[in-house]
């Protein structure tokens, strides 16, 4: 995922999604306790992420939850039947809550 600044993004994806960071390099996230997908933050590459939650208040939640962890919602324009919300993380990189 493109950062611009390692720390403050391992920071905020780290809290986001309940990762920790590798001790041996900061710039990967791991999930606490269990294995799973590891998260690559760095300079060149760009991704999308959708996170996943269960129905449309866990959802509301969720968005409200990684807003006071600094991000912020994005102008979208979403069709009628719309289930994801996009927001941008604290380098503007988008991502999608689904419910």
């Amino acid at each position: 995922m493109n950062v611009s600044d390692v720390d403050r993004a391992g920071a905020f994806w780290s809290a986001a999604l309940g990762y920790t960071r590798q001790p041996h390099n900061a710039a990967f996230l791991v999930p606490e306790g269990a294995a799973g997908t590891r998260l690559h933050l760095d300079e060149d590459d760009s991704t999308h992420l959708d996170l996943w939650a269960d129905g449309e208040a866990d959802q509301r939640a969720e968005v409200e939850r990684l807003i006071t962890l600094g991000a912020r919602r994005v102008d979208w324009e979403y069709p009628e039947d719309a289930d994801f919300v996009v927001l941008a993380d604290p380098d503007g990189n988008l991502f999608c809550v689904i419910a």
